[in-house]
């Protein structure tokens, strides 16, 4: 296993940065993880997130993006208890937004989709100190949103828990997720956003009504300015 991850470090150095943020693009690191999955595609699943825990424990950003590809590969495997493995990957990895959206609209959120019942335990996290954790919990349910299953985890029910959250990644987290259900549900999620004009944050509110349909973006538009 310890060859794996050397040799998919190698493979990392050799790859040209980007001359802005000086890092590697993520496509590439996306091409890199495909390559080295091939020599995984026939192992255990248990074997397979053992080396997603080792990558993981590098704590660097393309580490983590290959561990969370290696997870999302194996996704016709997941069962119920692969929600403690990620769950504890979720606490003890990520530590920024983009940790969170990377696993949680990938992997994270495909076992929510498979196991819409999970959504119970992903509610806990709206009361966790850490930000992500919080943010989290609305960015998980976003692939069972556009999957049509959002009747079984209420994202509602996540965005009445952070509705006055103080840290502004998880407003626009909630945001996003609420964006995301009104393309499913626009009178839902108008009549929410109505609701909840004079206390839903304005950066919450703006993200959620971004692909309202004219009309209704511009009624909620001038709410916003009337009320906020």
């Amino acid at each position: 296993m310890q060859d794996l991850i050397a040799a998919i470090e190698a493979e990392l150095e050799t790859v040209g940065k980007t001359p802005s943020a000086g890092h590697v693009k993520t496509g590439d690191v996306r091409k890199i993880s495909a390559r080295f999955f091939k020599d995984l595609r026939d192992k255990p699943k248990d074997y397979v997130f053992a080396v997603c825990e080792e990558l993981l424990k590098e704590r660097t950003w393309p580490m983590k993006v290959i561990a969370f590809d290696f997870a999302y590969r194996l996704r016709k495997q997941y069962d119920q208890s692969t929600f403690t493995i990620f769950e504890g990957w979720l606490e003890r990895y990520v530590r920024g937004w983009g940790d969170c959206d990377d696993f949680c609209t990938h992997a994270f959120g495909e076992l929510i989709c498979q196991y819409p019942a999970l959504s119970e335990k992903t509610l806990l996290w709206t009361q966790r100190e850490e930000f992500w954790m919080r943010r989290a919990a609305a960015v998980v349910l976003i692939p069972s949103i556009k999957r049509g299953k959002y009747e079984e985890t209420r994202p509602l029910r996540v965005a009445d828990l952070l509705m006055q959250d103080e840290h502004d990644l998880v407003r626009k987290g909630y945001g996003w997720m609420l964006k995301v259900l009104s393309e499913k549900e626009p009178e839902l999620v108008f009549d929410y956003l109505m609701e909840h004009k004079d206390t839903m944050p304005r950066v919450a509110f703006r993200y959620a009504l971004e692909k309202m349909d004219e009309d209704r973006r511009r009624i909620l538009m001038a709410r916003l300015l009337t009320d906020h």
